[in-house]
């Protein structure tokens, strides 16, 4: 082989390599701008809350569970948040209280409570998740950023997340 027969196929083959990296980076998953900057913001909103006696709830409606939704510490990150079972000896939930189940999914409360310290059985999930005993309730904001990977993406329908319990990230 001449070398410039070597050299057109070291070209080809460097050429060929460019375009498979790029092929592959193109498939990898990169959040958009607007996405991150949305997090970014958040983060920034959760680190100013101030402490005291009292929980952020975000309502995590799902048609066959019974579960009511994420419950973090102020402060603390989503991903730190667990999923509770309501107790509503005190106080009801807010969409039982206006009798319009599920109508708050998404919605972010400050809630005033405590864990029980129990858990509860959950049998649509099979899942076992701390009791949350809800004392009052304040709405924090019926369009809060998103906390879930599909929220991101925004790809995904409710019919195929009708059985997937997320986690926030």
């Amino acid at each position: 082989m001449s070398i410039e027969a070597m050299r057109r196929t070291s070209q080809f083959l460097l050429v060929g390599y460019a375009l498979l990296t790029a092929v592959l980076l193109g498939g990898c998953e990169t959040m958009p701008q607007g996405i991150q900057q949305a997090r970014v913001e958040m983060a920034q909103h959760i680190a100013a809350e101030p402490t005291g006696d009292y929980f952020i709830g975000r309502r995590y409606y799902k048609l066959d569970y019974k579960f009511w939704g994420y419950v973090r510490r102020p402060g603390q990150p989503w991903s730190t948040a667990e999923l509770v079972m309501l107790n509503e000896k005190q106080k009801l939930a807010p969409d039982r209280e206006r009798v319009d189940f599920g109508s708050d999914n998404n919605y972010e409360y400050k809630l005033y409570g405590s864990f029980s310290g129990d858990k509860v059985y959950e049998p649509a999930s099979n899942g076992i998740y701390p009791e949350f005993v809800l004392k009052g309730y304040e709405l924090i904001s019926t369009n809060p950023p998103p906390i879930f990977r599909s929220q991101f993406r925004g790809t995904a329908s409710a019919s195929d997340l009708r059985y997937v319990v997320e986690k926030p990230e």
